[in-house]
């Protein structure tokens, strides 16, 4: 997978190595080229005149540095899907990176997706979706006339169906307010996310400007609009009595940081998170929260768990579902976690 052309890969008996050699034009003894991927890459890019530290045009890395260079989808991307992307790009072009984007068919996807990268299904499906992006963009690009992965059916997944149980919920963010000051601000950030329902690409940039105490409100930008609705749809949280005393506790936290610190959870030198930064954070709370027996395996949630948290919550109290998406049906089929619907008998 993912070699150049007139290359060979012959597996061994014992199903880890792997031998490769190369068939040159006319010749009847293929070269060996050992068993180290890399090397015999580098190796025949040399034999074909091809510098082994020039991307060849045509293939799918050449297809990629384009594309986040000069296409216009990238430029729209939030740096979270670009982060993401960049990620999946690491496991795509140590593999077909070297390939010409025209050669990698369906059958080479298929095989990609579903038994290379079969341990890791979720991050499978985010790689053939980028990988989808660079067919399109090589076929702008005139390097390639259809888009391979059209045919290949992600692993796929359901939607997660439990919600964070609220006695849970209260003693992990207990437990946070004893830790770190980063850590509790990684608490309360999950508490305005319980209480609020913003995805984290909305209430990072939050800046105490966005909130009005006059009229009980925090404004936000809602994230994931198209065209031209983007960055132009606010969402008016209300105030209720719980977010009044989560922001009276952040505001105490910003009167020792001093008047710079314009964030509402700010990091340790008063900046916005960034996305890999909070995720890293979160990541080493719930792995200290579960070393300390604070949660458990069994009742341990993510961050966008507190989402639906909210959003369960919401409609158990309030009676209706909250104004999250466009479509309704979305906010109920992703978010809306209640086992129990009553309904009135005749």
């Amino acid at each position: 997978m993912g070699l150049l052309q007139r290359m060979e890969a012959r597996p061994w008996a014992d199903g880890k190595t792997i031998t490769y050699r190369y068939h040159p034009v006319g010749a009847a003894k293929p070269i060996n080229l050992g068993t180290d991927r890399a090397a015999a890459l580098r190796k025949v890019l040399d034999m074909n005149g091809q510098p082994s530290g020039q991307t060849a045009v045509g293939t799918l890395r050449w297809v990629w540095d384009r594309f986040t260079s000069d296409s216009p989808r990238w430029k729209k991307y939030s740096q979270a899907t670009r982060d993401d992307y960049t990620d999946a790009w690491k496991q795509l072009g140590e593999r077909l990176g070297d390939m010409h984007v025209g050669e990698i068919n369906t059958a080479i996807v298929a095989r990609y997706v579903h038994v290379e990268r079969a341990s890791a299904p979720r991050r499978a499906d985010i790689e053939k979706s980028l990988l989808s992006r660079l067919f399109g963009y090589g076929i702008i690009l005139g390097v390639c006339t259809e888009n391979a992965t059209n045919d290949v059916e992600p692993h796929g997944g359901e939607a997660r169906t439990k919600a964070a149980k609220p006695e849970v919920l209260a003693k992990f963010l207990t437990w946070l307010e004893s830790q770190t000051p980063q850590m509790r601000i990684i608490g309360m950030a999950a508490e305005y996310c319980s209480l609020a329902g913003n995805r984290q690409v909305e209430f990072l940039p939050l800046t105490w400007d966005m909130v009005d105490d006059a009229a009980k409100e925090v404004r936000t930008v809602r994230a994931k609009q198209r065209g031209k609705k983007r960055g132009t749809v606010i969402e008016v949280v209300e105030v209720t009595p719980k977010l009044a005393a989560l922001l009276g506790r952040l505001r105490a936290l910003r009167g020792t940081r001093g008047t710079d610190c314009v964030f509402v959870f700010p990091t340790r030198d008063n900046n916005q998170y960034s996305a890999r930064g909070f995720k890293s954070l979160w990541q080493r709370s719930v792995q200290k929260a579960l070393q300390e027996g604070v949660l458990t395996k069994e009742v341990r949630f993510t961050f966008n768990d507190l989402r639906a948290y909210y959003v369960t919550e919401h409609k158990t109290s309030r009676g209706h579902l909250p104004d999250l998406h466009k479509n309704k049906a979305t906010t109920a089929g992703v978010y809306d976690r209640n086992t129990e619907v009553p309904r009135e008998a005749l």
